[in-house]
């Protein structure tokens, strides 16, 4: 399963990014998705700084495998699951 989050609507609303993202990685765990595609967007690489900091809080990094920032396209970042 593969679920995607757009942050184009909310970039400049701070609350609303971190809540996304944490409605996203709760959606991810509890679903068990493998897959969890964030589009930050191209822009000026601020709000992708934003989300790589996000995931990489302690207790967030926990949930997820890994973290792939899509070489051809530098607008997405892709967080991989492994399930047991």
């Amino acid at each position: 399963m593969k679920l995607k989050l757009d942050l184009h609507d909310i970039f400049n609303k701070g609350h609303d990014i971190d809540r996304a993202l944490r409605g996203i990685m709760d959606e991810a765990v509890a679903k068990k998705a493998t897959l969890v595609e964030i589009i930050p967007g191209k822009g000026s690489g601020q709000l992708k700084k934003r989300v790589l900091r996000f995931l990489d809080q302690k207790d967030v990094k926990q949930l997820y495998h890994r973290v792939e920032k899509d070489s051809k396209n530098f607008g997405r970042v892709f967080i991989h699951f492994r399930w047991k």
